[in-house]
């Protein structure tokens, strides 16, 4: 494969953007939705003159709400799907979801919103071939055509069976559904082929509403940059229908499993608990599934971020009845054959690595033989003695801390979850006041700004670092296994201020919509 001609990835220009997931939105139905708030939200991103949305991974979410450990590679997280939407189609009315407007507004509560949000959903799909428009139910079938038989199809099948079997990972089902024996699955389809059909109208559901956004963001000018596990669970319908591209016995069960070894985060490292890929598999088909991964991915949104891209090097091989991730080993990854297969069949990959923990020149030298963008993180980067703004690679995304950091103002002053001693706290405050001439009060503000100075193609802070929010608006703590995936923000912290104080900020650092030639201000 000639990688002469491999393009970074990146939007053209110096650009700005925000971290902010879907949950995380305002609205009125207990949790962020991919209707009229992302829509909006779009709106207010124009107006701070942030050209980029980075987003955490979308698929149906399980134990933990973790969207790292999905149900599905492939589904949509039904949680997701706007219901105003679905009252305006007529599939719901106003006195029917009542009941979600009384769940709270600046945190998700998923124990409640879950069973009703789920009998809605439920509902709307009952009425929908009744219901809507002979255009609609066209493009439904159109739908059904090209994902039944990849994968709406085992996962609709897998989520049936997981109800009944009380919500318990695949491997404890009765034996004739672990092993996928053909009678007995023929037998659930006509038993449950309502249910089957209700489950791939809400599927059909959510992706008619995120392309809309899409195509929205598009129009407004803004890049979706969107976010993918390099593992996959093993309670997931890919694992459940593809056991063959994994390491696992034939009840489901893993040899081994993946996670990381002690870091920043963790003491004990991460045991995340993920099934290993079979990687002599994949080569052998041409990478096949991973080419139809990132195709699928790459419809949704312009850029992916790839979690633990190391992975693809070397990997932490961890034993399966472990009770920590100390006792793992390096084991080897596909190399450049997987990249060398996904450009072969997609182009250039509009892929940025998170190249975060234990980096190697080996991983390093993969991620830049591809001309894949890597990752810097301030938060991490301000305590090394030897790191500084300007040299920062052109080739990256710059940001102050992500989805797994606390928050600025939370890390400068130190968490109860900080895993910090005093004097490595009181080392980074130094550190980051020396790099950024600011203050403990402005502490957040002057490192996106710091961010933005460097050469970076994109500079990216979450959200809660630009309204200057402590620990109590930390999206996640790694290695924990409640509590995390809750926060939202409310209408009212969006302000017209709050928006026009984040426009000037990312016009005086020259990565405004505004300076790459024409606003797109209404």
């Amino acid at each position: 494969m000639n990688r002469e001609s491999v393009q970074s990835s990146l939007p053209h220009g110096r650009q700005a953007g925000v971290c902010l997931h879907i949950t995380s939105l305002p609205g009125p139905y207990g949790i962020g939705e991919i209707g009229a708030a992302a829509r909006h939200f779009i709106d207010q991103m124009v107006s701070m003159e942030l050209s980029v949305w980075q987003f955490l991974p979308l698929g149906p979410t399980a134990y933990g709400d973790s969207p790292y450990q999905p149900l599905s590679t492939f589904a949509g997280n039904e949680m997701l799907v706007d219901i105003g939407n679905l009252v305006d189609l007529g599939l719901l009315d106003d006195d029917e979801v009542a009941e979600l407007t009384t769940l709270p507004e600046r945190y998700v509560d998923y124990g409640a919103l879950i069973p009703i949000k789920n009998r809605l959903l439920y509902l709307a799909a009952s009425r929908f071939e009744a219901t809507v428009r002979h255009a609609l139910l066209d493009d439904f079938g159109r739908f059904l055509e090209r994902n039944d038989a990849e994968w709406l199809h085992d996962y609709a099948l897998f989520r049936i069976l997981k109800t009944r079997h009380g919500e318990r990972p695949w491997p404890e089902w009765q034996a004739e559904y672990v092993h996928r024996d053909a009678s007995a699955l023929a037998r659930l389809e006509n038993r449950e082929a309502a249910r089957l059909r209700g489950l791939k109208i809400i599927q059909y559901l959510f992706f008619r509403q995120w392309f809309e956004l899409r195509d929205y963001a598009h129009q407004r000018g803004i890049t979706l940059f969107g976010d993918m596990p390099i593992c996959i669970a093993l309670d997931s319908s890919d694992a459940w229908a593809n056991r063959e591209m994994l390491r696992l016995d034939e009840d489901g069960r893993p040899d081994a499993v993946a996670g990381v070894p002690p870091d920043y985060f963790s003491e004990d490292g991460q045991l995340w608990g993920n099934p290993l890929y079979d990687w002599d598999k994949h080569e052998a088909d041409g990478y096949s599934w991973w080419v139809d991964r990132l195709r699928a991915t790459s419809e949704l949104t312009d850029l992916v971020r790839i979690d633990h891209f190391r992975g693809f090097e070397a990997y932490w091989s961890i034993p399966a009845d472990a009770e920590t991730a100390r006792t793992g080993a390096w084991e080897p990854g596909p190399g450049d054959a997987i990249f060398d297969a996904m450009r072969a069949a997609l182009g250039n990959l509009p892929i940025v690595a998170e190249n975060l923990g234990v980096i190697t020149p080996e991983v390093e030298d993969l991620r830049e033989r591809h001309g894949i963008p890597g990752m810097y993180v301030l938060q991490f980067d301000v305590c090394d003695p030897e790191f500084r703004l300007e040299d920062v690679a052109d080739n990256s995304v710059c940001y102050t801390g992500t989805h797994d950091n606390d928050t600025t103002i939370g890390w400068f002053h130190g968490s109860p979850d900080d895993i910090r001693g005093k004097e490595e706290i009181q080392h980074a405050q130094r550190a980051v006041l020396q790099m950024t001439g600011g203050t403990a009060e402005t502490v957040h503000t002057d490192l996106i700004r710091a961010a933005f100075s460097t050469p970076a193609r994109l500079a990216i802070a979450p959200l809660q670092d630009y309204l200057g929010l402590g620990s109590e608006a930390r999206t996640n703590v790694p290695g924990t296994p409640g509590g995390n995936w809750r926060w939202r923000v409310i209408d009212t912290q969006l302000s017209d201020k709050f928006c026009d104080n984040v426009a000037s900020l990312v016009i005086i650092s020259e990565r405004g919509i505004s300076c790459h030639g024409a606003s797109n201000k209404k």
